[in-house]
């Protein structure tokens, strides 16, 4: 049928669109590579002594003995105490680095309520086009903070990268998904997905020592956003904007069926209009609820939960630890050259998470899911083993080597993508809205705890570390078995029965009524 080709303008706005996500992944992986680099040049523009750039090292990368709890204390006399001053060092290095780590998260946690205001109020390519001041700005900082107090300007600047983050996180699947045609809108909405696993790879090839990861051009390194930043912000003032904006927010027909037209290659859109007429009467006739009336109101108080639990999953899981940390854990299995493997664990993602979308419209959500985390929790006991033997049985690096790969192909099967669609197959068109936000916000939280606490907890736990992990893995992989239900080809109606025989009530919620299906529409 001429409304579901892909025409030019679809490729062009989607593409565009996903530049943002380009430039989320690239800001996850960016800060990986260049740690050893970017470490060096914090202890010279803190005066850390020579003599102590070993210890703090150490401290930082390989120390299985103690978790640095003591507040750092700047000392006038470094003479008196050598051994506390080096550990006073180390703890402050350790705490900047986790900052310039995490800082990325406060900033995606705070603006993840935002991103569907934002594009409310302005419209999508308004709202994604004030969203890129936030990028060029984070992009400025970094990219000068070798000429000034390094570490204070690379904290600023992932904080504003991570405000950006967060509002494009919402607003880029709301764009995607309102300019794709019905019957591409599963596969066009994982792009978003494929675009940040894809910037993690570039960022990680970027970082090789021999092109911009070392000491003359690590600065260039991080401030490359600006690049896609830039690109962006001029293919916006082409694309069209959304048609479900236009004819459902600003009831604004006549320029939602040019829009339309031109995203469609046809000049009938009659089928796209009858669909939009019937999502906005039933969007009027369904109240909004807010993020207080999800938790009180028996009828959503289970699957908010149930949701925030799988945002919880994907972030505890240990596989932003791996994300962030990568290059020091393949330094902890013994790899020579640990940037590669780093690579390596790049393009196996960017595969898998290719795969999972012929994967996902094939095979349930929920039994993904489950086989994404058990095979997570089996990789993350050989990822321990592995490390903990490593002193013993040289061989051994190989052994948590594979189970890294296997670990992050795991989770791009389930955990990493399935999430976002579950929440938003969950709920219908009034509680939407708040559920993902929380849910986004959740996951963002989760995200920072992870990204600070991360190195503490491995220097104190060492090779141990993913005992840990594959602790939490299991919990979650029970909590899923017992209590997520099966959404894919569900209605709401459906589902919220579902969640009303896991959760022993038999009797029907009173909004039932309002669980009314959209249609294949939602469904991812």
């Amino acid at each position: 049928m001429a409304e579901d080709k892909v025409t030019g303008t679809l490729v062009f706005a989607v593409f565009t669109a996903v530049l943002a996500s380009f430039q989320f992944g690239y800001d996850i992986g960016v800060i990986n590579a260049p740690q050893q680099v970017i470490l060096t040049h914090y202890r010279h523009v803190l005066g850390v002594p020579l003599d102590d750039r070993k210890a703090v090292n150490n401290d930082a990368i390989h120390s299985t003995k103690e978790l640095p709890t003591v507040p750092h204390r700047e000392s006038p006399t470094p003479i008196s105490w050598p051994e506390e001053e080096t550990m006073a060092s180390a703890s402050l290095i350790t705490l900047f680095w986790s900052l310039s780590v995490s800082s990325f998260a406060v900033g995606g946690m705070i603006a993840s309520f935002f991103g569907g205001l934002l594009g409310d109020r302005l419209g999508r390519i308004k709202a994604l086009l004030v969203s890129n001041i936030l990028s060029l700005a984070g992009a400025l900082l970094m990219g000068f903070s070798k000429l000034g107090p390094s570490h204070i300007l690379i904290i600023a600047g992932r904080g504003i990268s991570g405000l950006y983050c967060g509002l494009i996180s919402g607003l880029v699947p709301m764009y995607v998904g309102e300019v794709a045609p019905t019957t591409l809108r599963g596969a066009m909405g994982t792009l978003h997905q494929l675009a940040i696993v894809m910037g993690i790879l570039i960022s990680q090839i970027a970082g090789l020592d021999f092109l911009l990861g070392n000491h003359e051009l690590w600065h260039i390194l991080l401030g490359l956003t600006a690049v896609p930043a830039v690109l962006q912000s001029l293919l916006l003032f082409f694309c069209p904007e959304s048609p479900r904006y236009l004819y459902i927010r600003l009831d604004e027909e006549a320029k939602a069926k040019i829009s339309l037209k031109r995203l469609r290659g046809s000049d009938d859109v009659t089928k796209d209009i009858i669909e939009m007429r019937k999502e906005k009467e039933e969007a009027s006739s369904e109240k909004k609820v807010s993020i207080i009336q999800l938790f009180t109101s028996s009828t959503y108080r289970q699957p908010i939960l149930v949701a925030l639990m799988l945002h919880m999953v994907q972030q505890f899981s240990g596989i932003n630890a791996i994300f962030y940390y990568s290059t020091s854990i393949f330094q902890m299995a013994g790899i020579s050259q640990p940037v590669y493997a780093t690579i390596g664990v790049g393009a196996v993602n960017t595969v898998f998470t290719a795969l999972s979308v012929f994967l996902v419209e094939k095979a349930g959500r929920r039994s993904l899911f489950l086989i994404g985390m058990s095979g997570m929790f089996f990789c993350a006991i050989f990822m321990s083993v592995g490390l903990v033997l490593l002193n013993k049985l040289a061989w051994m690096s190989y052994v948590s080597m594979s189970a890294i790969f296997l670990f992050v192909s795991f989770f791009e099967i389930g955990p990493g993508p399935i999430p976002w669609f579950m929440v938003a197959e969950f709920f219908s068109q009034g509680p939407r809205p708040a559920a993902l936000a929380i849910a986004a916000f959740t996951n963002w939280t989760c995200n920072f705890i992870i990204a600070m606490c991360f190195q503490y907890i491995a220097d104190f736990c060492g090779p141990y570390v993913f005992f840990l992990f594959a602790g939490v893995v299991l919990a979650f992989t029970l909590f899923t078995f017992f209590k997520v239900p099966e959404t894919k080809g569900k209605s709401f109606e459906e589902i919220a029965a579902e969640f009303r025989k896991k959760s022993g009530s038999t009797q029907a919620p009173k909004a039932a009524v309002e669980m009314e299906f959209l249609g294949a529409t939602e469904t991812v």
